[in-house]
C-alpha cells in the first residue's frame, strides 16, 4: 500500500510542477481567441463550461483503458505503479496536452491535419489511415467489453443476453456521432464522469480500509506474475508498455483532445483539462492497479470465489460487488460501462471529422455526416461480426488495438516535437523527443517480438529497443536539418 500512495503523491506532484513547466513552455495566450468562438458551427464547434470540457475530456479518453488496461498491467506486479507515474507525467499528459493545444493553435485541426502541417503530405496520409483503422478498432472493441459486463448484470452472461447490449451500444454509436456534440455529449457525459470518478474514489477508500498486504517496489520489480504463473510469453519489456496504455500513454487521445479544442474558449484552461484529464486518468488506472493486486497476489480472487485467471471484466464485477454493496457496486459498474461506451462513440466521431477534414467536407449539412458515416458504420460493422464469430477475435482486435494505439501516440509525440523545434528556442523539444523515441522503441519491439507480430527470440529485445529507440533521434535530426536548409 506504501507503493500505491507514493504514486498518487507523484501524480499530484507531477500536475503541480512538471505540468506548469510544460505549460509555460507552450505559452497559452488568453487574448488569442478559440475556434470554438471562431468557427461556432452548433454541431462540433460549441463553447462549453470549462469544467464540462473537463468531464468530457476525462470521460473520452478514460474508456476501459485506465481500467481494463491496469488490471492486466498489475499482473506484471508493482512495476506497472511506476509506468502509470512515470509514463501519465512525462508522457501521456504531455501528449494529450500538446495535440490539444496544437489543435487550438490550428482552427481545431484533428492529428493528421497537425501531422501533414509539422511532419510532412506523406506523413499524414500513412497517419490518416492509421488514425481510421484505429478509432474503428477502438469502437469496436468499445462494444463489446461494456456488452460482456451488461450481459453478466442483466442477465446470465449467455450469448444472446451479449449480443444483445452489442446491439443497443452499437445502435446508440450511431445517433451519438450524427448529433450535435452539445445535445448527448455535453449534456449527460459529465454525469458519467461522476459515476466513473466516484468509482475509483469508492475503492480508493476501501484500499485504505482494508489495507491489504499487496507488493511493493522494494518487494520486486521484476515480472512477478511470470514468477506466479499469471502470464505466459509476456516479458515485461515491452509488454507491460503497451498493456496499460490510458492511464499512462495513449494515442487514441490525440484523437480526442482536438474535439474538446473544439469546445474551449480560452487557452489558458489547456493545462487543466489536458493535461489535468490525464493526470486523473493516471489516478483511476492506480487504484485499480492496487486493487488487481489484492485480487492476484493477496487471495483476493479466492475470498471472491474465484481464480487468479478471471478475466479483467470479472474482475471488476467482483470486485465492485463485494467491497461497494448494492448501491454502490451499481454505481461503480455503471462508471464502468459508461466509460468505454462513452469513448466508443467519441471514436466513430473522431474518424467522421477526420475524414471530413480530409475531404474539406463541411458538417453542418446533415446530408454530408451521414455520406462519411455510413460506410465507417459499415467497417465496423464487419469487425463488430468478425469479433463475435471468431471465440478468439476479441483477445486478437485488442491486441492489434494495444499496439496501434501506442504507435498512434508516436505520431503525435514526434509531431509536437517538430513543432517545439520550429518555434521555441533551446532544447525545449526534449520533453516531447525523449518520449517520442521511448515510444517508439517499445512499439516496433513489441510487434517484433510478440506473436501477432513477427515473434522473434526475447533475446533480441534490448536490442531493438536500443537501436530503434536511438535512431529514431538520429533520423528525426537528419530529417530537421534537411528541412531547414530547404527553409533557408
Amino acid at each position: 500500500m506504501y507503493s500505491f500512495i507514493i504514486s498518487i503523491i507523484a501524480l499530484i506532484l507531477g500536475y503541480l510542477l512538471y505540468g506548469k513547466f510544460v505549460d509555460r513552455v507552450f505559452g497559452p495566450d488568453s487574448a488569442r481567441k478559440t475556434p470554438a468562438i471562431t468557427k461556432a458551427d452548433g454541431v462540433d464547434f460549441v463553447p462549453m463550461p470549462a469544467w464540462k470540457v473537463y468531464m468530457i475530456q476525462f470521460l473520452n479518453i478514460a474508456g476501459t483503458g485506465p481500467i481494463f488496461g491496469a488490471i492486466m498491467g498489475a499482473k506484471f506486479g508493482p512495476s506497472s505503479y511506476l509506468w502509470i507515474v512515470f509514463g501519465c507525467i512525462f508522457a501521456g499528459a504531455v501528449h494529450d496536452y500538446f495535440t490539444g493545444m496544437l489543435s487550438i493553435r490550428n482552427g481545431g485541426a484533428g492529428l493528421p491535419e497537425l501531422v501533414r502541417k509539422y511532419l510532412g503530405k506523406g506523413t499524414s496520409i500513412v497517419l490518416l489511415v492509421f488514425s481510421i483503422v484505429l478509432l474503428l478498432l477502438v469502437g469496436t472493441v468499445f462494444v463489446f467489453s461494456p456488452a460482456l459486463i451488461l450481459g453478466d448484470i442483466a442477465g446470465d452472461g449467455t450469448r444472446t443476453a451479449i449480443m444483445l447490449w452489442v446491439g443497443v451500444i452499437f445502435l446508440y454509436y450511431i445517433v451519438a456521432t450524427l448529433l450535435p456534440i452539445d445535445k448527448i455529449i455535453g449534456r449527460f457525459y459529465p454525469l458519467f464522469a461522476f459515476a466513473l470518478l466516484f468509482m475509483a474514489v469508492a475503492l480508493g477508500v476501501c484500499l485504505f480500509v482494508k489495507w491489504p498486504s499487496i507488493p511493493e517496489f522494494w518487494d520486486d520489480l521484476g515480472n512477478l506474475g511470470a514468477e506466479k504463473g499469471l502470464l505466459k510469453g509476456q516479458p515485461l519489456l515491452p509488454c507491460l508498455f503497451i498493456t496499460i496504455a490510458c492511464g499512462a500513454i495513449s494515442g487514441f487521445h490525440a484523437t480526442q483532445s482536438p474535439l474538446m479544442a473544439r469546445c474551449l474558449t480560452d487557452e489558458r484552461l489547456g493545462r487543466p483539462i489536458f493535461y489535468g484529464a490525464m493526470v486523473t486518468e493516471g489516478a483511476v488506472a492506480l487504484v485499480w492497479a492496487a486493487v488487481s493486486s489484492y485480487f492476484f497476489f493477496d487471495g483476493g480472487a479466492a475470498e471472491m470465489g474465484l481464480d487468479a485467471s478471471t478475466q479483467a471484466p470479472g474482475v471488476v464485477t467482483a470486485v465492485s460487488k463485494h467491497w461497494l454493496g448494492l448501491l454502490g457496486g451499481i454505481l461503480a459498474i455503471l462508471g464502468v460501462v459508461a466509460a468505454p461506451i462513452t469513448s466508443g462513440d467519441t471514436a466513430f466521431r473522431s474518424a467522421r471529422l477526420i475524414v471530413a477534414d480530409f475531404l474539406h467536407l463541411e458538417q453542418k449539412n446533415h446530408l454530408n455526416r451521414l455520406v462519411i458515416a455510413i460506410p465507417i458504420f459499415l467497417i465496423a460493422s464487419l469487425l463488430l461480426w468478425y469479433n463475435i464469430a471468431d471465440e478468439n477475435g476479441f483477445n486478437t482486435i485488442w491486441r492489434y488495438f494495444g499496439w496501434a494505439n501506442q504507435t498512434l501516440a508516436c505520431f503525435a509525440l514526434w509531431t509536437a516535437t517538430a513543432w517545439l523545434t520550429k518555434n521555441k528556442s533551446g532544447a525545449c523539444y526534449l520533453i516531447t523527443m525523449l518520449p517520442a523515441a521511448f515510444m517508439t522503441g517499445i512499439c516496433t519491439t513489441y510487434i517484433c517480438v510478440d506473436k501477432i507480430g513477427f515473434h522473434l527470440p526475447a533475446n533480441t529485445i534490448p536490442w531493438i529497443m536500443s537501436v530503434v529507440s536511438a535512431g529514431s533521434v538520429m533520423a528525426y535530426y537528419i530529417l530537421r536539418r534537411r528541412a531547414s536548409a530547404k527553409e533557408s
